[in-house]
């Protein structure tokens, strides 16, 4: 560190030191102890990183108190004004009472005072917020989430100016300002308090977190075990669009830690909003840490928690950015504030775990705390090692028996294959089992659509979910997964979703050369049973990794089978003799086909069909083993989308009639690459030569891969018994194999 900045630290320490005795108090601090703050105050000018995230804040919070204090009577939804300053306030009030506590400089102080006592005064007459959109109104925000938002910090905020404040003004504050605060987003919204969701974490976490600043026993039970009655009928919804799950007593905290989370430490909605709801989970457990350390929460259910961190850091791809299965919005990453608050709670609670300082090292930033102190020191003393992300599966369910999420990676994230077997995932939950997306150095090769929503950006629906979420992002044909008869999984309807999951058949990534995992879906059209099979390989033969995909449907009658697949990127060659229509026109009516353009189609006149694309320097080939009779179509996304909300994302689609009992099998493979500058291409056409399937009944499936160069590799998978020691044989071909296990990939030459 640079002698300058050494010394205005000391200067800072030295202005500002101990205001004064009456400041101190025996009172255990929520976040900040009193032990932290000495050893913070003691290293000032010493932990680089520490002081440049205290600079930072310092500068921020300084700017604002220059430009006064503004809080505003509440009338936008997310991206409007009101919306904006009431979420700035709320951050600007904990950053203040973190710099009280560590500078001792009480403009801070009265700064977050000044700002309550507005609050005060406009909140005992405030009515419900005016825009009624929301099933569970806050009165700053148009919906009792944000209202808990603001508690959280609040909270915090309180805590750290309690001991500063005389008692009259205590006083004040709770009975007209936090009390009545509390009551709003628990007792008057019970439909919005008492259920399992991340909604309701956040206001378990805000009323339990109040509740502790202010000693009040009952608001801290009431947080922990939510509220004894219920509070609304079964079938009511969300803002979006998911029926409520509502409880009794066994609502709250502890209920929203045990169901949600597997033991593996996934969360049932998915990494996006595993993402925001870390940050109330763990504030509040390293609330209840340091205040009632007899509850031991950061222990509970085998420490879930602390693993839910390793989980959600995993569940990324080499950017950082997150998976965005079910609701989720793509370019989130661990570098959002909740994940900095995730990793530095970790690293501090969790046997100080030096991947997660890499993690850190790159957000660039800690908490003001003893967590973040650990951090910063850690890095300053050089133990940081690398966070290598590797093939994992999690289980789902809150006892990990309802399905899961499986990740195979090869090299260092230069293939990254998602498979998604779960639960519905709750109201944020979509209707794609089975699916897929794939990922090479952070890029997407085939994509998971994601959420229909700009997030904050007032135009676009008052930044809430856009209609389209739901007649395009939730349903089946924008995923990469199967469609029978043009209709969605448990024909998109919530409440049949959410009574099923899918089931592991078996995964294996001990072998990182051929790393497979199959799932089977029982239940997403009634008589008919899904299997899917996906194998990462690592073949001398080829120059990058590929994965094989194998799909297939029994059912009791013969259906319509869709399989598409998202790509980006030029089409560069395909041999299917393409019809381009004159006039686009959507592919159906609804279950998201009327989202979708017929761009092209034709009928696959050979047993294989190729399609060959570039994308940011990457050569792709599709290669799928195709029936006489089979139509492939190509797409667009952005039908009957007259608000633009869609992006115009391509899609190939294999269609297949009258089918019964059949297989999709094909091959993703990249290959080569093209640098503009130079103008050069590298290996741009496939390897495969052809894919053939040799077998597929009730008992096994095989195929062939032949290369150019004619090379033949045979890849078979058990239908039936995958039990690791299960001996099998299959004759192919006039020639016996055997194997033990699942599967086996048979180099023939």
């Amino acid at each position: 560190m640079k002698p300058i900045i050494m010394i205005a630290w000391l200067l800072i320490a030295i202005n500002f030191g101990l205001i004064s005795a009456c400041h101190a108090s025996d009172r255990k601090g929520l976040i900040l102890t009193k032990e932290g703050i000495t050893k913070i105050q003691a290293s000032l000018g010493k932990t680089p990183l520490f002081d440049k995230t205290l600079q930072q804040l310092k500068t921020e919070v300084d700017a604002e108190i220059e430009q006064g204090i503004d809080t505003p009577i509440p009338r936008d939804f997310s991206g409007g004004y009101t919306h904006q300053r009431h979420k700035a306030n709320f951050f600007l009030l904990q950053k203040a009472g973190v710099l009280f506590q560590i500078l001792e400089d009480e403009k801070y102080a009265n700064y977050v005072r000044d700002m309550f006592f507005q609050y005060e005064a406009m909140y005992k007459d405030l009515p419900l917020h005016p825009q009624t959109r929301s099933y569970a109104r806050g009165k700053l925000f148009w919906q009792s989430l944000n209202d808990s938002n603001w508690l959280v910090y609040a909270a915090q905020a309180y805590d750290a100016i309690y001991d500063w404040l005389p008692a009259a003004d205590r006083e004040t504050l709770e009975d007209n300002l936090f009390k009545p605060f509390a009551d709003h987003i628990s007792i008057d919204s019970p439909q919005f308090f008492n259920r399992v969701h991340n909604h309701s974490t956040w206001g378990a976490a805000a009323v339990g977190m109040i509740g502790l600043v202010m000693q009040d026993e009952e608001l801290i039970q009431r947080a922990l075990y939510g509220l004894e009655e219920d509070g609304l009928a079964i079938g009511a919804k969300d803002d979006d669009g998911g029926f409520l799950k509502v409880e009794g007593q066994g609502a709250g905290f502890f209920a929203n830690l045990n169901e949600p989370f597997s033991p593996d430490g996934y969360y049932t909605e998915g990494p996006y909003y595993q993402r925001y709801a870390m940050y109330p989970f763990l504030v509040f457990a390293q609330a209840l840490n340091n205040a009632r350390p007899d509850l031991d929460v950061l222990n509970y259910k085998n420490g879930v928690l602390l693993k839910a961190v390793d989980v959600l850091l995993n569940l990324s791809d080499a950017d950082g950015d997150f998976f965005p299965i079910n609701d989720g919005q793509k370019g989130m990453s661990y570098y959002n504030d909740a994940v900095v608050t995730a990793v530095n709670i970790a690293y501090f609670y969790g046997n100080k775990d030096p991947r997660l300082l890499s993690i850190a090292e790159k957000q660039g930033r800690v908490l003001l705390d003893d967590t973040g102190y650990a951090v910063a020191a850690g890095i300053r003393d050089g133990l940081a090692k690398k966070f290598t992300k590797g093939s994992e599966n999690y289980s789902d369910g809150s006892d990990g028996d309802e399905g899961g999420l499986g990740l195979l990676r090869h090299g260092d994230e230069a293939l990254t294959l998602l498979f998604k077997y779960t639960a519905q995932g709750l109201s944020h939950g979509h209707y794609d089992k089975l699916s897929f997306s794939l990922y090479g150095q952070g890029e997407e090769i085939m994509q998971d659509y994601g959420l229909a929503r700009f997030v904050n950006i007032e135009q676009k629906g008052g930044g809430n979910y856009l209609p389209e979420n739901k007649t395009w992002a939730k349903q089946t044909i924008a995923h990469n997964t199967l469609v029978q008869n043009r209709q969605s999984h448990f024909s998109g309807k919530y409440e049949i979703g959410s009574l099923h999951h899918s089931q592991l058949r078996f995964y294996d990534a001990s072998n990182k050369a051929v790393q497979v995992i199959s799932a089977e879906e029982l239940n997403a059209y009634p008589g008919t049973k899904m299997q899917r099979t996906m194998a990462m390989i690592k073949d001398e033969a080829f120059e990058k990794a590929f994965v094989l995909d194998l799909f297939k449907a029994d059912a009791q009658n013969n259906h319509q089978y869709d399989l598409p697949f998202y790509y980006f990127g030029q089409i560069l060659k395909s041999n299917i003799d393409y019809q381009i229509p004159r006039t686009l026109k959507p592919l159906g009516d609804n279950n998201g086909y009327q989202h979708l353009y017929l761009e092209a189609e034709g009928i696959a006149n050979s047993e294989n069909t190729k399609f060959s694309w570039l994308d940011k320097g990457r050569f792709y080939t599709l290669t799928m083993a195709t029936e006489q009779g089979d139509k492939v179509q190509l797409a667009r996304i952005g039908a009957n989308d007259p608000q633009f909300n869609l992006r115009k994302d391509p899609a190939i689609i294999l269609s297949r009639k009258n089918a019964k009992q059949t297989l999709f099998a094909s091959v993703i493979e990249p290959h080569g690459s093209y640098t503009p500058v130079s103008e050069s291409a590298h290996n741009s056409n496939s390897n495969i030569a052809e894919l053939l399937v040799l077998q597929d009944d009730d008992n096994y499936t095989a195929v062939s891969i032949k290369t150019v160069k004619g090379d033949m590799r045979y890849f078979v998978v058990a239908n039936k018994n995958v039990n690791k020691a299960a001996k099998h044989q299959l004759k192919l071909n006039g020639q016996t194999y055997h194997w033990t296990g699942p599967f086996q990939y048979f180099y023939l030459n």
